[in-house]
């Protein structure tokens, strides 16, 4: 007849058979955390160390069994009972809260609420779902609850391209209060970005523009005597200014010397053709050519609009990538934005026949055209010069042409350099010598030239359009 074995004899097969002893008390932990969706921490793996270095002392004092045997169903009770101070998935309630159009390479904030709703202690970590073409900071961030309550995270995120992204979930971790085991859940948070080229500089040309302190952009004024004689606005009175444009009922009014500005009133067309091809792949402080190009269209057109004037815009690379007709309404900004926001750079031949053809198929009114390109070799050089060539007469051209940092590298002429250096900044001087000579011709031709680093071009392009208005070439 079967009967049950005594204690000694349990203990002396658990002896015999450490391994299945390991495995009998591990599978009920294995289940269990299963069930939980948790999993062990590194914490844990160095606690199994514990077993086997009294498994190594009983090999030494076997009189020690039972001490062993107890702290091992010690140790096995904490583990287990840690388990249950795991945040559960359904204690977390999680919103997000961000802005849903960005400027690209401009810091904006994002917020996280986190709602624990247990009443044991919790540790969390956070993770925000951002794609790889932004960097947050910081990456993750730490929370410790003491009970019932609710934290708030603060993220600062700077877009490096521009586009359309879809952020899908919220990550948070969460480990036990001893620290044995940990949780790692996954909330749907759906949210849509839009990166946009740069729109704080807009805004902070409207702030100086209202202040009268526009030179802090490295703007400048340019009007021709004699033709001020459209009322534009009320101002503040500055030293520079004529007595005579005192308006004084304003003055009377706010208690300070308030002047009267004037421009001639104009309504111009401008048309901006911005290569999307391989020339404008090349990089300037994290942002490709076309980014700066696209900030200084956007730059232009603001100013332009706020002027009167009518703005159009063509990308195109091998063939045309956006078009956007000129108008001069107040959301022709947006028009412009929402077409060119979505718009690489690729590394294709740029057909310039088929970008003027097309612009002077949409476009023939006489129009400021601004063509927006970097010159690399002869190819390209030899189109712009015969396009823009024969546009004279009939638009306006101005070419607008991107420096390349690389190319415009200091000139090394201490004798210690090596001699790959020299050959090097020889080969630099003769295509800078090169480009000059194509600068001079487009000159020579009747086209306005302006050559510049990508971050620096916005104020030299818009001191050029209002020298140009100023002068009435239109």
């Amino acid at each position: 007849m079967w009967t049950l074995p005594s204690i000694e004899e349990m203990l002396s097969r658990a002896a015999a058979a450490p391994i299945l002893l390991a495995v009998a008390l591990a599978l009920p932990l294995v289940v269990l955390a299963w069930w939980r969706r948790i999993y062990p921490r590194p914490q844990m793996y160095f606690t199994l160390l514990i077993p086997l270095a009294l498994a190594t002392v009983h090999l030494v004092w076997p009189q020690l069994l039972y001490l062993i045997l107890m702290l091992d169903v010690v140790l096995l009770m904490l583990v287990a009972g840690d388990m249950f101070t795991v945040v559960n998935r359904r204690q977390l309630n999680v919103k997000r809260t961000m802005v849903r159009v960005a400027s690209l390479a401009k810091p904006h904030h994002v917020q996280t609420e986190l709602e624990y709703r247990g009443n044991w202690p919790a540790h969390v970590t956070v993770t925000e779902d951002f794609p790889v073409q932004f960097r947050l900071e910081p990456a993750q961030q730490m929370h410790y609850f003491s009970g019932r309550s609710r934290a708030t995270f603060h993220w600062e995120v700077h877009p490096l391209q521009r586009g359309e992204y879809k952020l899908e979930y919220l990550y948070i971790g969460a480990r036990s209060l001893l620290g044995f085991w940990g949780g790692y859940y996954r909330y749907d948070c759906p949210a849509v970005i839009q990166v946009y080229p740069d729109l704080q500089q807009l805004t902070q040309y409207a702030i100086l523009a209202k202040t009268n302190r526009l030179s802090l952009l490295g703007f400048r004024k340019s009007r021709r005597a004699g033709q001020e004689n459209d009322f534009e606005r009320l101002r503040d009175f500055t030293r520079d200014d004529q007595f005579k444009f005192i308006d004084w009922r304003a003055t009377a009014r706010r208690n300070k010397l308030t002047v009267r500005d004037f421009q001639v009133t104009q309504s111009q067309r401008l048309v901006f053709l911005l290569d999307c091809g391989r020339m404008m792949t090349n990089q300037s402080q994290g942002l490709t050519m076309l980014d700066h190009a696209l900030n200084s269209m956007l730059m232009l057109a603001y100013v332009a609009l706020s002027r009167g004037d009518s703005v159009g815009l063509l990308c195109f690379s091998d063939s045309i990538e956006c078009y956007v007709p000129p108008r001069g309404d107040s959301g022709q900004i947006n028009r412009l934005l929402h077409a060119s926001y979505n718009v690489f750079p690729r590394m294709v031949e740029t057909r310039f026949d088929e970008a003027f053809q097309f612009m002077e198929t949409k476009n023939p009114r006489r129009s400021l055209v601004i063509l927006m390109t970097n010159l690399i070799d002869e190819v390209n050089a030899n189109q712009v010069t015969k396009y823009i060539g024969n546009m004279h007469g009939k638009h306006l051209p101005l070419a607008v042409f991107l420096r390349d940092h690389h190319l415009y590298a200091p000139v090394p002429d201490q004798p210690q350099h090596e001699p790959a250096d020299l050959y090097t900044a020889a080969a630099a001087a003769d295509m800078l010598t090169w480009r000059h000579q194509v600068l001079t011709g487009l000159t020579h031709r009747g086209a306005f030239v302006l050559d510049a680093f990508p971050e620096q071009v916005s104020a030299p392009l818009v001191n050029k359009y209002l020298e140009i208005k100023a002068r009435h070439l239109l």
